[in-house]
């Protein structure tokens, strides 16, 4: 990360450091889509493979725990947003990446609305309120013809 976006995030609070991510998977997913455009599949592939690490970070921190049932719907829609990019990726559509895009931004807006309560950097973020990621299940997008690979 650039030395001015390192600093930018220096005293953040928990959540804004999590909308932040939400921020990166977005460009990466933008810039996913814009290889397609270019025919680069290169590009695309190290593009989505960093909106996938954040998405993997992401869910690695989840406190199932303590989190009940946001954290759990949190963790539906990780799985269902790293299925819909692998997807959008396998088969190089900016439409699909797009759909991604669009409900990433969904649930960021979310974040940033939890980031606006001075309350919510002391106490875990309140029950959030998940869009569907997609008309499809992430066993669903996994188990599509030709999705057994990992290679995005």
């Amino acid at each position: 990360m650039g030395d001015y976006r390192q600093h930018a995030l220096d005293g953040a609070s928990a959540v804004e450091l999590v909308v932040a991510l939400y921020d990166g998977i977005i460009r990466f997913l933008y810039a996913a889509a814009e290889a397609v455009d270019r025919g680069d599949p290169d590009g695309r592939r190290a593009a989505v493979k960093r909106a996938l690490d954040i998405i993997i970070h992401l869910q690695a921190r989840l406190r199932m725990d303590v989190g009940g049932r946001p954290a759990q719907a949190l963790s539906d829609f990780y799985a269902a947003i790293f299925a819909q990019v692998l997807q959008a990726s396998q088969s190089a559509s900016r439409a699909k990446f797009e759909h991604a895009i669009a409900c990433v931004k969904n649930v960021r807006d979310a974040w940033r609305e939890v980031a606006k309560d001075p309350d919510a950097n002391s106490v875990s973020p309140r029950v959030l309120v998940m869009p569907q990621p997609a008309p499809m299940s992430a066993e669903t997008a996994l188990d599509a013809p030709g999705s057994s690979s990992w290679t995005a």
